[in-house]
């Protein structure tokens, strides 16, 4: 109960109504002892002008007069005379002169808090103003014993009302917080925990329903977010099948490119000039597949294997994917251009670098020939104190937005329709490897560039990845 939000409001609500009476209660005791005093007064004041009326008034109605008014004598200044009307004997001598006069509320408060907090039976003076101008000023002398208890079954009547009007209030506050609170937070918690059963049940997402304002943006947001998970456990769902797929394809496709890579042995003994020209690049193509094979095999598992650096040099592989891709191209209209120093060697593992290089250039030779124009890509190289730099740009169409805002995601960022993404997801990882990065430079309707950026010294891949 009292680790609940319910129990606690309860609580607090109490304790707060409770300090409210309290604050309440300290003027309202002040007021009452004022008022106490002006009823002496008054009474006093009526008693006196009995006798005022009949000075034959005996001894004995005289004392009841005192009595009625609860005080020892009455002093009555009237015509600037100060006169004593009505008198009898006082026990002790006068303790406290009250002039009720100057009533400012701190005075009156003050005075109040001091008479509780003092238990003794003492004798006071009050003085103030006679009612219907019955005179200058009256003073009266009587005991604080009486006014004491009064003011003590005021206090305690005032903290009875108090205490159950704030043991009400917080009653009803309570239901009133359970119904508009308490009870649409526990359906929101309780779907919570439903979704977390089974979070790829799209029927578990919460419906928002909360008439709050502020309850219900929340039940959005969760909406929201769980919407989206689901939708991401949905498609990892998928891609952990279609990696599967994958990796039992390609471990059939690299037998097959194995028992290819055989013959080509036999191709390279061949008379023929064009066949024995031809044989090398041949045999490099089946190796590079039989090693794409390999990696996806890798990747599946999510172990891309290390790179093996090696001092490479980046105008052989350059010419390698360009002239692969040249044929790729076929009759269309594309030109390649390379810009890469003769003598550059990069610290590199060449495969993954091919790998990296082709991925990039045959995503824009795609792009290209998918708007039926002619276009370009030119590769290029720099390199400074820090690191190599190579670009790869071209004047296709641009990323479409999806695949800017999915860039470097497996099966999300596909650049052309029917695209997987996989390449640059492959050619990022690859990248990191080398302690490096892709980036994309620049992408819109003048074309893409992307820059690879591979450093020179060693740099662990927590700091690539920052």
């Amino acid at each position: 109960m009292l680790n609940s939000l319910s129990g606690r409001f309860l609580i607090l609500t109490t304790v707060f109504v409770m300090l409210a009476e309290v604050l309440i209660f300290v003027p309202s005791v002040a007021r009452f002892r004022e008022d106490y005093l002006l009823l002496r007064l008054e009474r006093a004041q009526i008693a006196s002008l009995a006798l005022l009326a009949d000075d034959m008034i005996d001894q004995d109605l005289e004392q009841e007069l005192l009595d009625n008014a609860g005080v020892f004598n009455v002093v009555l200044r009237r015509d600037e005379v100060r006169q004593l009307v009505l008198s009898s004997p006082i026990p002790e001598q006068i303790h406290e002169t009250i002039d009720l006069r100057d009533n400012r509320p701190f005075t009156l408060i003050r005075d109040a808090l001091a008479r509780l907090l003092d238990p003794a039976d003492r004798i006071i003076r009050v003085m103030g103003n006679p009612v219907q101008d019955g005179g200058l000023l009256i003073e009266v002398t009587m005991e604080t014993g009486p006014l004491r208890m009064a003011m003590i079954d005021y206090g305690l009547r005032i903290l009875a009302l108090s205490a159950v009007i704030s043991v009400v209030t917080a009653f009803l506050l309570f239901l009133a917080v359970r119904a508009l609170l308490v009870r649409p937070i526990k359906g929101v918690v309780g779907a919570m925990q439903s979704y977390a059963t089974a979070p790829e049940d799209a029927r578990r997402i919460i419906t928002p329903s909360a008439g709050i304002r502020e309850l219900r943006e929340a039940e959005e947001a969760l909406a929201s977010m769980q919407t989206q998970l689901t939708g991401a456990l949905k498609q990892k769902e998928r891609m952990a099948q279609l990696g599967g797929a994958v990796s039992k394809i390609s471990h059939d496709l690299r037998n097959m490119l194995t028992s290819a890579q055989l013959f080509t042995d036999r191709i390279e003994g061949s008379d023929d000039p064009l066949v024995r020209r031809m044989a090398p690049k041949l045999v490099n193509s089946i190796t590079r597949a039989v090693n794409l094979c390999e990696t996806v095999l890798a990747f599946g598992r999510v172990e891309e294997p290390p790179p093996a650096l090696n001092r490479v040099g980046l105008a052989s592989i350059v010419s390698d994917v360009v002239e692969a891709e040249r044929l790729a191209a076929g009759e269309h209209d594309l030109s390649f251009s390379e810009d890469i120093p003769a003598s550059m060697t990069i610290r590199a593992d060449g495969e993954q670098i091919y790998r990296v290089i082709s991925n990039l250039v045959r995503n824009a030779r795609q792009a290209i020939i998918s708007t039926g124009k002619p276009g370009e890509i030119c590769i290029s190289a720099s390199e400074d104190d820090d690191a190599w730099w190579i670009r790869i740009t071209d004047t296709g169409p641009g990323l479409p937005a999806k695949a800017r805002d999915h860039l470097f995601q497996p099966f999300q960022g596909g650049a052309t329709k029917g695209g997987s993404g996989l390449g640059l997801a492959i050619s990022a990882d690859l990248v990191r490897g080398h302690g490096g990065r892709v980036e994309l430079a620049k992408s819109d309707g003048d074309g893409t560039s992307f820059l690879i950026r591979l450093p020179k010294s060693n740099v662990s891949l927590p700091e690539a990845a920052e």
